[in-house]
């Protein structure tokens, strides 16, 4: 059976340009619905998670939410700009409106290269497109890089195999 990484959609336009980069890197991808049950992705055995992004506001009282067992599944999940709120939210942190809105491109100032970056230089720049951003990290995570507004641009909880990054 081969490898899969199963994307849950949250709306974003990068959805079908995740599951490509995934699949050009020789690993299938599916996407799912974000909100998918947990036992059905389980089913699938995947090796890894993606939550992507979207246009919903985390703070919205109807902001989309995947089944909370997907971070029980023992699997790595990657949670992207919207999936990072999201996952930082659901796990414990504190998502805020951000009085500075990122948008466009930005410099990704890396402080611990982690699982993420460590081949990867000290300064990135990358696309952002965000109102909100994490003001409180969840237990176990750090933040291993930053951008001009936000502290928490890029975090890892390298116990569990759980990463989160603020930019696309």
């Amino acid at each position: 059976m081969p490898q899969t990484v199963v994307v849950l959609d949250f709306g974003s336009q990068y959805t079908q340009v995740i599951a490509r980069r995934i699949r050009e890197a020789k690993v299938y991808s599916q996407v799912l619905p974000y909100d998918t049950p947990a036992r059905e992705i389980k089913a699938l055995s995947p090796v890894g998670i993606v939550l992507s992004g979207g246009p919903a506001s985390v703070l919205a009282k109807d902001a989309p939410r995947p089944d909370s067992s997907v971070f029980r599944l023992g699997v790595p999940v990657l949670g992207i700009c919207y999936g990072l709120q999201l996952m930082g939210a659901m796990l414990g942190g504190k998502v805020e409106s951000s009085s500075e809105r990122e948008y466009g491109r930005g410099e990704l100032r890396i402080k611990r290269k982690g699982n993420l970056f460590k081949r990867l230089p000290n300064r990135l720049l990358v696309w952002n497109s965000h109102g909100d951003r994490l003001a409180k990290l969840p237990r176990g995570f750090r933040s291993i890089a930053g951008t001009e507004n936000s502290e928490y641009a890029a975090i890892e909880d390298s116990v569990k195999n759980f990463y989160g990054l603020q930019f696309h």
